[in-house]
This record gives structure tokens, C-alpha cells and sequence, in this order.
């Protein structure tokens, strides 16, 4: 899947949810739910889902898609034409 698949993918608001248990000191709760309201959030929860999302989405641009995503922006830096890259990206993703 290439980049802008997953980022589509993530878009979709009825995506299939799964309940988890995680254990969680309460004072970092605590913490959660003070700061939730001044980040814009309605609870410690979507404050929660949104610190993992954007960990989430630093890890894949680092180990998914960094070396990708870099030799791509080099060789754009060295002339090489969009047209030819997107072929490129087309024929690395379909092997």
C-alpha cells in the first residue's frame, strides 16, 4: 500500500474499531484530562487516540515509507520527472 493509499485509508470514518485495556498510571490521566479541553478535545480519550495517532503516523514516515519517500525526493531533486517516478512507485508497489 502506498502512501497516500494508507492516508486515504485512515479518511474513512466507519473503519472497523476494536476495544483494548491498557493500564495507565492516574495521575498521567489525570494530566490527560486537564490538558484534553485546552488541545480542543471533549475527553482524556480522543486526547489519547490522537497522541497515538500522531506517534503512529511520525513511526510509519520514519520506517514505511522514509527510505521511500527520500530517494524519491532525491531523485526529484536531480531532475529526475514526476511521470517517470510515479511509474516507478506504480511498478515497486504491484511486486
Amino acid at each position: 500500500m502506498s502512501i497516500s493509499d494508507t492516508l486515504k485509508s485512515r479518511l474513512v470514518k466507519d473503519r472497523l474499531m476494536t476495544s483494548i485495556t491498557l493500564r495507565i498510571p492516574v495521575d498521567v490521566v489525570e494530566s490527560m484530562k486537564n490538558i484534553a479541553p485546552k488541545r480542543g478535545f471533549a475527553g482524556y480519550q480522543s486526547l489519547l487516540k490522537a497522541y497515538l495517532s500522531e506517534g503512529l503516523r511520525r513511526d510509519e514516515a520514519q520506517f514505511a515509507f522514509g527510505a521511500q519517500a527520500r530517494l524519491l525526493e532525491a531523485l526529484r531533486k536531480h531532475g529526475v520527472a514526476q511521470s517517470v517516478l510515479d511509474e516507478a512507485t506504480r511498478e515497486m508497489e504491484s511486486m
